[in-house]
């Protein structure tokens, strides 16, 4: 496939043939991918809680035991002992759910939140191809952004930026932006909006658009508010295709050490 390389302009400035944008698409896979990269914080109670008492004594549970709550007419919950004469007791129920600070019945568990799939590293290395295609398909990406299916763009994709886009001054950048993605441009910036309903008050307040993603070479920064920046070597699969095909610009070391990243599988692959 040839690429054309973009000036600040917009304009054509030369062009480079590449291969890694003619894999073959497979939904499928790729959205099996995305699922296991995946990530959730594991959160669970402390392992003691409610473990922990404080009164002397031990808990006992057990039946046809001598000073046990068995044949009293009460329930048989653990008890703590505070004091006893004989066999009366001054107790108090303790560890299970139903008493006061007590443990939870049934807490969340570390190991159902833990992702442990596992992907076969030919099924990934198929699924990183189709992401990187599907970012090229212009009928994917336009399904992905609502505003822009009724339009009729003219822009080929990928997108290739020349490397001395990303040195200009923010305005300038922003500026050269319009002019290189023209209908684009009105969804490459991502915007936040507060979100409707109750998830106002659990701790997801904002919700923000995907936006488009600049991949850059090693080398290579740039930092502005709405747009997401990452590396080359650093992409994954969730970034060029979650829940569809994203708007990808590339810069031409990008391209490179993309190329240089899937060779360097490749080679792996056949040893």
């Amino acid at each position: 496939m040839k690429i054309q390389i973009l000036n600040q302009d917009g304009n054509k400035k030369g062009e480079i043939e590449t291969s890694i944008f003619d894999g073959k698409i497979r939904e499928d896979i790729i959205q099996k991918v995305v699922e296991q990269e995946k990530r959730k914080q594991p959160y669970a109670p402390f392992y003691l809680a409610g473990k922990q008492a404080s009164a002397s004594g031990i808990l006992r549970h057990a039946r046809r035991k001598w000073k046990t709550a068995y044949g009293k007419g009460i329930s048989r919950v653990p008890r703590k002992i505070f004091r006893r004469s004989g066999t009366q007791f001054y107790w108090q129920g303790a560890t299970v759910a139903s008493t006061r600070g007590g443990r939870r019945a049934h807490p969340p568990k570390i190991l159902s939140m833990m992702n442990i799939r596992k992907i076969n590293k030919k099924e990934k290395q198929l699924a990183f191809l189709g992401a990187l295609a599907l970012t090229a398909n212009i009928e994917a990406v336009k399904e992905k952004y609502k505003t822009l299916r009724d339009k009729k763009i003219e822009l080929k994709l990928p997108i290739m930026i020349d490397n001395k886009v990303l040195t200009l001054k923010t305005k300038e950048f922003f500026e050269s932006l319009k002019k290189i993605l023209n209908d684009f441009y009105l969804v490459a910036l991502q915007k936040r909006a507060i979100r409707a309903g109750a998830g106002k008050a659990r701790g997801r307040k904002y919700k923000k658009t995907a936006g488009a993603l600049f991949v850059v070479g090693d080398g290579e920064k740039k930092k502005i508010a709405g747009i997401e920046v990452k590396k080359a070597k650093e992409i994954n699969i969730s970034d060029l295709a979650s829940n569809g095909a994203r708007l990808v610009i590339y810069t031409e070391n990008a391209i490179k050490e993309l190329e240089e990243r899937i060779r360097g599988k490749q080679e792996e692959k056949k040893k």
